[in-house]
């Protein structure tokens, strides 16, 4: 199958690498050329200049972009280049109004839209092990789910247009209280003079299990935060998950408080830190 793929990021690069890896032909476009031909000298792939090139005759067009004008952008561009028949995967976060919009763009072109939000991070893109919610045509995703399962682990067609989107909100939404609660435990064992080491043996293999306390206690406790899903893109998330609640109105109390608590993390610098340190947040309160 003749693949492009726009954006190659911290997510896009490994997953447009697996495809590569899975004997597939890839061409690839980022925003940056400089990154398309790094990538492609890496991979194998094709690196193209810009998305109409890239997506010139393509059966199926993958994007993992920023937010929802980059998607109306980049879409924008490659439609008038796809193949009749053509199917388009957005693995972008984006708000489920954007998803049905360019859904309804394709449709009038021939081209299916799957909007295809992913989970698992940038391990899980190098991994090959993301777990996909999909949105949009059952016989589209039939078409295109052997080539996305080159570096998924779970695919899930959630419905129509924007139930991928709005499956991944919720997904966001169990996350900001996982990490808000995973950093108060971690604050109050070293509150309390506990070797963090062990309270995380002791509780890790019990009801407070999770895959924020395996893979971020320890990294909290030693306050490192320099890697991982940045808080910058959380709190866009984060604002599309409280947009939609006030849509459909959900009462989404803690994940709006969670979200007040990473815009004090960014004002302490950090930014682009990983979503874990709300527990540096709890740390620098402690210190007033």
């Amino acid at each position: 199958m003749k693949i492009a793929f726009a954006g190659l990021g911290v997510m896009g690069a490994p997953m447009a690498g697996h495809l590569v890896a899975a004997g597939h032909e890839v061409i690839g476009h980022n925003r940056s050329v400089a990154k398309a031909q790094i990538w492609a000298e890496k991979t194998g792939g094709t690196a193209a200049g810009t998305v109409a090139q890239a997506a010139r005759g393509a059966d199926l067009f993958i994007l993992c972009v920023g937010n929802d004008d980059d998607v109306r952008e980049v879409v924008g561009a490659a439609l008038p280049e796809l193949t009749s028949g053509a199917v388009i995967v957005d693995h972008t976060t984006t708000s489920a109004r954007v998803a049905r919009e360019m859904a309804a763009l394709a449709q009038a072109r021939g081209v299916a839209f799957l909007d295809a939000p992913v989970s698992g991070g940038q391990a899980g893109a190098e991994a090959g092990k993301l777990s996909i919610m999909i949105g949009g045509d059952a016989e589209a995703l039939a078409r295109v789910e052997p080539v996305l399962a080159s570096y998924a682990k779970a695919i899930k067609h959630m419905g129509l247009a924007g139930s991928g989107q709005l499956t991944k909100m919720a997904n966001q939404i169990a996350i900001a209280g996982v990490v808000q609660g995973l950093a108060e435990a971690v604050h109050f064992a070293q509150g309390a003079g506990l070797d963090t080491d062990a309270v995380y043996e002791a509780i890790s293999q019990g009801a407070a299990q999770s895959w924020q306390m395996d893979n971020r206690w320890k990294t909290a406790a030693a306050g490192q935060f320099d890697f991982g899903f940045a808080v910058d893109w959380m709190r866009k998330d984060l604002g599309l998950v409280l947009d939609e609640a006030r849509a459909n109105g959900s009462h989404l109390a803690v994940t709006a408080l969670v979200d007040q608590f990473y815009s004090e993390v960014q004002a302490m610098g950090g930014s682009r830190w990983d979503t874990s340190s709300l527990a540096a947040r709890l740390q620098a309160r402690k210190r007033r």
